[in-house]
């Protein structure tokens, strides 16, 4: 699984015009699955996710995660982060996993962060998607398991 976090200041997606999904202080993440993905592996990465140390602390380092600063999550599903880029001028999604497959890992990494307390909005999955941020510092990072 591989899963690009970027610390936002606020977030949101639409679909047909409409605002599904919207936060604020928090990660927009956006979350592609692989053929080899499986539950433990999705529970690893969310575990990562949740954990990972990117917000500031009094001092101006990045030594707190998500929930010792209050934030939220934006989830959004992005096959194409499990494109093979590694020759031609296009990409490959080979080793992207079926769409059955990453529709339940996709949906299981939103309920596991969501039954730890964490405030949790999603995208569509399989939906033409307008993802709109607000970048904190920018700070991005690409986390895989």
């Amino acid at each position: 699984m591989i899963a690009l976090i970027q610390r936002v200041k606020q977030a949101k997606v639409d679909v047909d015009g409409q605002t599904i999904g919207a936060i604020d202080k928090g990660l927009l993440v956006l979350l592609g699955v692989e053929r080899q993905d499986d539950q433990a592996k999705m529970e690893k990465l969310a575990t990562k996710v949740m954990s990972y140390r990117v917000f500031s602390d009094e001092q101006g380092k990045m030594n707190l995660n998500l929930k010792q600063v209050g934030g939220s999550l934006l989830v959004v599903s992005q096959f194409t982060l499990a494109a093979d880029t590694g020759r031609g001028l296009r990409p490959s999604f080979s080793g992207a996993g079926t769409p059955e497959q990453a529709k339940h890992l996709y949906e299981a990494f939103v309920d596991y962060c969501a039954a730890q307390g964490l405030p949790v909005q999603t995208g569509e999955f399989a939906a033409d998607m307008q993802v709109s941020l607000i970048n904190d510092g920018p700070v991005t990072f690409n986390l895989q398991v």
